[in-house]
């Protein structure tokens, strides 16, 4: 029997694709952008990002501020050049990414706080606590830099056919001019990511990701008449969300009918209210679930969407907001999150993190009763057969429960005024054993509740079924306990309402 070849140790690998990625920067080709890297090596865009970090500091290849594009040195060794490197490059090393709204935002964030996005660097806070900003979201309006979503051109004769073949939903019942929400999963019917569809026209279509996919639509587009396309750099998006959201956006753009749109449609028109500000693209949709409008634009086009938006919220009170708001008022909304209340079934080291979009709380979105087959398709009609063994479901916590657990340390409850948590913690049958885990969960400002998303097993998901969920009390672990309730918590009218509403209530 041939010898099974040895592979490689993890550090010895990470040495193996930084140096191909070093080869790919030649005297013909001296400069590259990420995405195209990252696609070219099969990297996810921030392994890829940190591993040309390295190459970076070491003086091989630089990036000036003003552009995401990687270029090949002067003088540092490329492909088939053994000559010596610089040990520096007169730019900034490790640079992280930076959204198009990058200027306008930093110029804000007082906090200095920022996080990690598929290698961008984003705001988590603007303030040093996010209470006002996620305030904004319900009383008036916030303004959210989503840019690091990875965005995908779906354009050709057989768009729509692939998109049947990769996703759940039935995109022959698509118009133009609308967006649908939608899962996709592998052969087994396990969940590899949620996000938006929008049909820009009857051959045209833009896929919004929280992970990057461009291999997979063009696997699954083999041999047919479709343009796949990773834009990702090219678009920026802001989310502007909150009840006065429809004003501001009325104020700000021009050529929009904003109370026709209905939720989940998009239009077209142009930034500000003279010409020359820049053609956008603004879909009713958000992560918030409120009143919201996301707004899609050219990287160029950026800056001049978000001063025409800040200008027009002045008499609003508009606020941006960062990412710990923005996971606050998610949760409100019962909305799920990929690597936080799902594992993305390419990702799941072992096949009990592994889930379908029933159990993810995305069955709405699989539609067993449309024509065209899909990836997944037959384990899931098996699944609706017999049933989903896990589900998603909302918790909340009674106020008095919290209190009787505190009181035993002599302590008031330590929870208001805390941002969501994304530490998993173990949820049981009472008094019994573990029947799921609670993955977001934080006290409602809005609600004054004690609110979770958990997984737990089918046989514990109806509303009304009293768990224990674990919480932290003083420097200990105790169990609360906590009542199923029906997604989302928070659900107002004005979410989805069309015609005027004088007074924005709801």
């Amino acid at each position: 029997m041939p010898a099974m070849p040895r592979r490689a140790p993890q550090g010895t690998q990470a040495v193996q694709r930084a140096l191909a990625l070093l080869r790919s920067f030649t005297t013909e080709a001296p400069e590259h952008r990420l995405s195209e890297l990252a696609a070219a090596h099969g990297l996810h865009p921030s392994t890829a990002h940190r591993l040309l970090g390295v190459l970076e500091a070491e003086g091989l290849i630089g990036r000036s501020p003003d552009s995401q594009a990687y270029r090949w040195l002067p003088g540092a060794p490329g492909a088939g050049d053994a000559g010596s490197a610089p040990r520096h490059n007169g730019l900034r090393p490790l640079e992280p990414l930076r959204t198009p709204f990058h200027r306008r935002t930093s110029a804000l964030c007082e906090s200095d706080a920022w996080r990690d996005w598929s290698g961008y660097t984003c705001v988590e806070t603007y303030e040093p606590t996010p209470e006002r900003e996620y305030w904004a979201v319900r009383n008036a309006a916030a303004l959210i830099d989503v840019s690091p979503l990875f965005k995908y051109e779906i354009s050709g004769a057989d768009a729509e056919r692939l998109l049947d073949r990769v996703m759940t939903r039935d995109f022959s019942k698509c118009r133009p001019g609308r967006v649908m929400y939608t899962s996709w999963c592998n052969e087994e019917g396990h969940l590899l990511q949620d996000g938006n569809v929008q049909r820009l026209s009857r051959e045209r279509f833009l896929v919004s990701a929280a992970e990057p996919c461009l291999r997979w639509f063009q696997d699954c587009g083999w041999s047919m008449d479709v343009d796949v396309g990773d834009v990702s750099e090219e678009i920026g998006v802001l989310a502007l969300q909150g009840p006065r959201a429809r004003a501001i956006a009325e104020a700000a753009t021009t050529g929009i009918d904003f109370g026709a749109m209905r939720y989940f449609d998009l239009a077209a028109g142009e930034i500000g209210s003279g010409a020359g500000g820049g053609p956008v693209t603004v879909t009713r949709t958000g992560y918030t679930g409120d009143l919201g409008y996301e707004f899609w634009v050219a990287a160029e086009h950026a800056e001049a969407l978000w001063d025409a938006l800040v200008e027009a919220g002045q008499d609003h009170g508009l606020l941006p907001a960062g990412l710990l708001g923005l996971d606050m008022a998610r949760a409100e909304a019962g909305l799920v999150l990929i690597d936080v209340d799902y594992v993305s079934a390419a990702h799941a080291e072992i096949e009990v993190l592994k889930v379908t979009p029933a159990e993810a709380g995305l069955g709405f979105t699989v539609k067993l009763d449309k024509q065209a087959d899909f990836v997944g398709r037959r384990a899931l009609e098996l699944e609706r057969d017999r049933g989903p063994a896990w589900a998603m479901v909302g918790l909340e916590v009674d106020w008095f429960e919290l209190e009787r657990l505190w009181s035993e340390i002599d302590l008031r409850p330590q929870v208001v005024g805390q941002s969501a948590s994304r530490e998993p913690t173990p949820v049981f049958a009472p008094g019994g054993w573990q029947v799921g885990q609670c993955t977001t969960r934080f006290f409602s400002p809005l609600l004054k509740k004690y609110i979770g998303l958990a997984t737990v097993r089918g046989e514990a998901a109806d509303p009304g079924t009293e768990l224990d969920v674990e919480v932290a009390v003083g420097y200990g672990r105790r169990r609360a306990r906590a009542r199923v309730v029906e997604r989302p918590f928070f659900n107002p009218p004005r979410k989805t309402a069309v015609a005027p509403t004088p007074g924005v209530k709801g």
